[in-house]
């Protein structure tokens, strides 16, 4: 890749932008990585610069997209913190010596070393979240030229991806990202298949579209006739992984799913997004319980949208309303804000990186990377809460639980003869609903015995 063309890419999202500092920063990497080559046979530039093309893709800033050319230099060449400190300033230096510490960890086995890598990305993420966008953006490019390794190591670097940095990216609400990771892992792992899915997805699309444009025929005019005017109107289809997985939660056909592909419009307003709903539904029937309000009530990872599905012919049909900057966040996720908002640093970004610092704090009580690694994996299942013993030990409970939930988990004499609680070394009664992290001590009496009572506010 030529340098001008991530030039161009970089001025897509920031036409005012100074380059000159970009430009120093690729001839200072090609310098340091001349003669080097990647497993692939091609010179080693060509990864640097394409994370930091990743970078700019995504709407980073630009001391993230320059830290991503420069990304390897302290770990694979005779540089060094201060030289780049010197060269770039101390925000370029300390994001490239972020990601640095990450690559560092070279531990035989590979569960426990991402888990270590984890545990580095979320400790550096307190300080400066960019560096795990670049850290993502690196697993990126890797995985897109992963066959040069022979087939052992592909798998194995698969199997992180699908366990740690695809669902980070998702928790960061880069589901762009998100995706192809997921869909490129996925090959590796089981490419059979992966590769009957894709023949599958290839052979039916073709009907669907068709009654996408039907769909869209139908609409726009009445939408005209409205005045509600929208930026796009198009067809999303569901990527091969999240296919996969549907079919082996739901242990269901390929035949079965419904929402192969669905109608995506991109309103001007949040109200024209709500009236474009209520128009859909004036225009088919829309199934019961299929509505979900986005928009008043965001994802953890600043999701927004309105979906609903529909019965057309016969068929149902998925249809989402979003704004343009919700569109873009739901691609992007928190780096959309870079380009948006200006929002690094403000409170609001930080208020949506508290589940970073929870998990830090989380880190402290456990007794080691496998299980840090695991606590990660299973938070990102929104069904579930977990909390802990006063000895570090994780009790897994339906999200929802009280402390009477929690007694029970730990031993049935434990629940039948609990009184109260302390959670986080604070007296709470029986009733009280758990969150993620809580610490509970749970106090007990010979003298208490179960009372139906509880069965008003028990989970479990």
């Amino acid at each position: 890749m030529h340098i001008e063309t991530l030039l161009r890419t970089i001025k897509k999202n920031y036409p005012k932008a100074d380059l000159k500092l970009v430009r120093k920063a690729y001839s200072f990497a090609e310098n340091l990585h001349k003669g080097q080559k990647r497993a692939t046979g091609e010179e080693f530039i060509e990864h640097p610069m394409e994370v930091a093309k990743i970078l700019a893709e995504h709407s980073l800033d630009l001391p993230t997209i320059i830290a991503g050319l420069l990304h390897d230099t302290i770990e694979d060449t005779q540089t060094s913190y201060d030289v780049i400190k010197n060269e770039f300033g101390e925000e370029i230096a300390q994001l490239v010596e972020g990601v640095t510490k990450i690559s560092k960890l070279k531990i035989t086995d590979w569960e426990t070393r991402n888990a270590e890598n984890v545990r580095k990305m979320i400790m550096a993420s307190t300080k400066d979240i960019r560096v795990i966008f670049i850290r993502l953006a690196d697993k990126l490019h890797n995985i897109r030229t992963i066959n040069a390794f022979r087939e052992e190591k592909r798998k194995r670097i698969a199997q992180a991806i699908i366990d740690v940095y695809a669902p980070i990216a998702y928790k960061l609400g880069i589901s762009s990202i998100k995706n192809e990771l997921e869909n490129l892992a996925f090959e590796q792992l089981n490419p059979g298949e992966f590769n009957k899915l894709k023949r599958k997805v290839k052979k039916s699309i073709k009907q669907h579209e068709k009654e996408i444009e039907e769909l869209k025929s139908e609409l726009l005019p009445i939408l005209q006739k409205e005045k509600i005017k929208i930026y796009k109107i198009f067809g999303r289809t569901k990527t091969i992984y999240s296919l996969y997985k549907k079919i082996q939660r739901k242990n269901c056909k390929f035949e079965d799913i419904f929402d192969l592909m669905a109608l995506r419009i991109i309103a001007k307003s949040v109200k024209e997004c709500y009236e474009i709903i209520g128009i859909i539904h004036n225009l088919w029937k829309p199934l019961p319980h299929r509505f979900k309000d986005f928009i008043a009530m965001p994802k953890s990872n600043m999701y927004q949208s309105l979906h609903t599905t529909v019965m057309v012919k016969g068929q149902p049909i998925e249809i989402q309303v979003r704004t343009e900057e919700m569109d873009k966040i739901a691609e992007d996720g928190i780096a959309a804000h870079w380009q948006y908002k200006g929002i690094f640093g403000a409170q609001e970004f930080d208020a949506k990186l508290s589940w970073l610092k929870q998990i830090l704090e989380w880190q402290k009580e456990l007794r080691d990377s496998k299980e840090f690694m695991e606590m990660l994996q299973v938070d990102f299942f929104e069904d579930e809460i977990h909390v802990f013993t006063p000895k570090g030990e994780v009790i897994s409970l339906p999200k929802g639980s009280c402390v009477l939930d929690f007694a029970y988990a730990v031993h049935t004499n434990v629940g039948s003869t609990c009184t109260g609680a302390r959670v986080n070394a604070k007296f709470v009664p029986l009733r009280t609903e758990l969150k993620n992290g809580n610490q509970v001590e749970i106090i007990t009496s010979k003298n208490q015995k179960p009372s139906r009572e509880w069965l008003k506010f028990v989970k479990t």
